[in-house]
């Protein structure tokens, strides 16, 4: 899949009618939240959110969490369930998704084993908000407020698949040297780092990192993701300057298989991995 960047470099149809689903969606929760006489900590509160999360989704910034409906049912009452419903389906994450993206972001949604070997960036999977915002500060052509705003709240809301996807599993594959890069400054690369402890200590991730002096290694020809689908069909994406591609070809995707399993087994395994980040953040 090569792109097709007809008109697609910058706002887009598609991005404003995100936009102004958001704040539909935000607007109609304020509604039925203050009709209950509810403030936002006290609705945050009892649907087991952060109120500045909670202000968020009603300002249009941030994707409603898929639970969020069903939880408010149990403050507002069943009508609001569904009217909450209702509202999300107008919202699409992958609206605001670059188009050549859109079509892995689908599989990577649906399946069940996924793994990634980067060298470039931190997974995106795997980005706190101050390195994703880093990432398009500093992006060429510049990007506005709005658009970047627009980034880091689809990049942050993908994430949730880790969290709601319990049953499939995560395996990343870190070049140490992206870490060194201090990608945003001393205290960004302090976040990811502890960002990545975190995330290493649940069940369905897996994190490695590629140390920097590695005499045998695997991945010269750069990264690749692989993705397993409920069919257990394996698909591999690579990715390059506004371009990428699918893979599907069980040949190809068989190579890549191999070249990641030998990654693996080169990267340092998950317990020097956490050793070796919190000596890195130590040093920070």
């Amino acid at each position: 899949m090569r792109a097709d960047h007809g008109g697609n470099g910058g706002t887009n149809g598609s991005e404003a009618e995100l936009s102004d689903s958001l704040k539909t969606f935000g607007v109609v929760l304020k509604a039925l939240r203050e009709e209950s006489g509810l403030t936002q900590e006290e609705f945050a509160l009892r649907v087991r959110y952060s109120a500045a999360y909670v202000a968020k989704i009603e300002q249009g910034k941030r994707f409603p969490p898929v639970d969020l409906p069903a939880r408010a049912e149990e403050v507002l009452g069943p009508v609001a369930h569904k009217v909450l419903t209702a509202a999300a389906k107008s919202l699409t994450r992958r609206a605001v998704l670059a188009s050549w993206f859109r079509q892995w972001a689908e599989i990577e949604e649906e399946a069940i084993s996924l793994y990634a070997y980067e060298c470039r960036a931190v997974p995106g999977l795997l980005q706190p908000e101050g390195y994703i915002r880093a990432i398009f500060d500093r992006r060429l052509p510049p990007a506005s407020e709005e658009q970047i705003e627009r980034e880091v709240t689809s990049r942050l809301d993908r994430q949730h698949l880790i969290s709601v996807n319990q049953n499939t599993a995560f395996s990343f594959v870190i070049e140490q040297g992206v870490l060194e890069r201090r990608m945003g400054g001393r205290e960004v690369t302090r976040q990811v780092i502890s960002h990545l402890i975190e995330m290493s200590v649940r069940r369905n991730v897996e994190i490695q990192i590629m140390p920097t002096i590695q005499e045998e290694h695997c991945g010269i020809d750069g990264q690749l993701y692989l993705a397993e689908t409920p069919a257990h069909q394996w698909i591999g994406y690579t990715e390059g300057q506004r371009s990428s591609s699918l893979i599907s070809a069980p040949k190809d995707v068989s190579v890549l298989l191999q070249r990641y399993g030998k990654l693996r087994s080169q990267a340092l395994d998950c317990r020097a991995t956490v050793k070796l980040l919190e000596q890195m953040r130590g040093a920070l």
